[in-house]
């Protein structure tokens, strides 16, 4: 059967390089969008600004950070030991579940939904594996951890997202002069915000560009970083001149403007960490058939990766976002809470403190669902009349089909590529 590879190699690849790219367009749509849904709901910018800097960055994260040599399957949902006699299964299997995860993504996203790119690839992997070859292929294990994660996730970063909104509240909002309190304790958050920063963006990020650092220099190196960042801010907060006079309601609108400058340094550094790790979900897959065709069947533990397949995932969310992204960007942005600077920094922050705290436990982890379950726990700490239960009763319900919608989709198109090639 390798001979297959062999005749329609070409074939193969040029249909996983369009899927693949389809997948990456529907992660800019919808991860995205998410990543940068708080910085434009809370109006520290606009759409466009949003979409610039998320170019950049989540570019420069996928291209500079996200070629760590892929492994074949994805987060070791399958075992590719039952696929060693027949690759093209595993060759048809992955080009199946990019267009299947690919396509949900995109509808996800046309509905406004922030589902998990994470979670469509894996149903989709799911899927053809267990059809593809059998249910022994699968490891439940894994599956099941990321059944709990739709709890666990947002859990954690809502309540995260609770404290830091309501230390804010008490530290500066509640005080008779807003902006005093601001000038004192806002530094305070800066250096906080800097150390998680650097931390998710050097144990998710500088791994993949060959910097190795151990878990001693990384927390050292975020420290030194967030005090930098803290006597930057320091410093700028410090020029600021207020009015005396100024009535409270103006104190509150200076506070919250120098929130608005917080939330871009967080923005551009969650796109950038986010490129450098959901990537991997479209060229995964991707970099896996190029490596089996190219090898002449052989499945190797690794998938090298060919030069053009950074470039291909980094263009292709850039492309979604700015096409499509705007729907998402508004359900995560305006339509579960009304957020404000303060409000959606306490979020992002919460999402990126969640996302180190996964990275360091090994829990399996969803970037959507911790930034919505953020938005929800600084939504709550204003009580639940200020959260909009349609919409989330909405997300939490494409959450829970995410799984089985990629896994249908991946198996009824498992089946017509294997009857189009076989």
């Amino acid at each position: 059967m390798v001979d297959i590879l062999v005749t329609h190699g070409p074939w193969l690849i040029g249909f996983a390089a369009l899927f693949g790219f389809l997948m990456a367009w529907g992660i800019g749509a919808n991860d995205v969008a998410n990543a940068m849904g708080t910085s434009v709901g809370s109006k520290a910018l606009t759409i466009k600004q949003a979409v610039l800097i998320a170019m950049v960055f989540e570019f420069a994260g996928a291209y500079l950070a996200g070629g760590e040599v892929t492994s074949t399957i994805r987060k070791g949902i399958i075992d590719s030991g039952y696929f060693i006699d027949t690759p093209e299964l595993l060759v048809f299997g992955m080009i199946s579940a990019l267009l299947a995860a690919g396509l949900w993504l995109v509808l996800a996203s046309y509905l406004g939904w922030p589902v998990s790119t994470t979670h469509s690839i894996v149903g989709a992997i799911v899927g053809f594996a267990a059809v593809g070859v059998g249910t022994e292929a699968v490891e439940w294990g894994k599956v099941g951890g990321i059944v709990g994660s739709w709890v666990v996730t947002p859990a954690i970063s809502g309540f995260i997202a609770y404290l830091i909104f309501q230390t804010a509240q008490k530290l500066i909002f509640d005080k008779e002069d807003p902006f005093s309190a601001a000038k004192r304790y806002v530094p305070m958050y800066m250096m906080f915000a800097g150390f998680i920063m650097s931390l998710v963006t050097i144990t998710k990020g500088l791994k993949h560009v060959g910097l190795h650092f151990s878990t001693v220099e990384a927390y050292g190196l975020s420290i030194a970083i967030g005090l930098i960042v803290a006597g930057i801010g320091k410093y700028f907060i410090g020029k600021v001149k207020v009015n005396l006079e100024a009535t409270r309601d103006d104190h509150y609108y200076n506070v919250e403007k120098i929130f608005a400058i917080l939330m871009v340094i967080t923005a551009c550094c969650m796109a950038f960490a986010h490129g450098s790790n959901d990537v991997a979900n479209a060229i995964g897959p991707l970099a896996a058939v190029v490596s089996i065709v190219e090898s002449g069947g052989e499945i190797g533990a690794k998938a090298q990766l060919a030069w053009w397949i950074l470039p291909l995932g980094g263009v292709g969310i850039v492309l979604g976002l700015a096409i499509f992204g705007k729907r998402v960007i508004e359900t995560i942005g305006r339509n579960i809470t009304h957020l404000t600077p303060s409000r959606g920094f306490a979020a992002e922050l919460a999402a990126a403190s969640t996302v180190v705290i996964a990275s360091g436990t090994g829990l399996p982890i969803s970037t959507t669902q911790t930034l919505v379950g953020a938005v929800l726990g600084v939504g709550m700490a204003r009580g639940i009349a200020a959260l909009n239960l349609g919409v989330v009763r909405n997300i939490v319900v494409s959450w829970v089909i995410t799984l089985p919608a990629g896994a249908g989709l991946s198996i009824v198109f498992f089946y017509i590529i294997k009857g189009i090639f076989s």
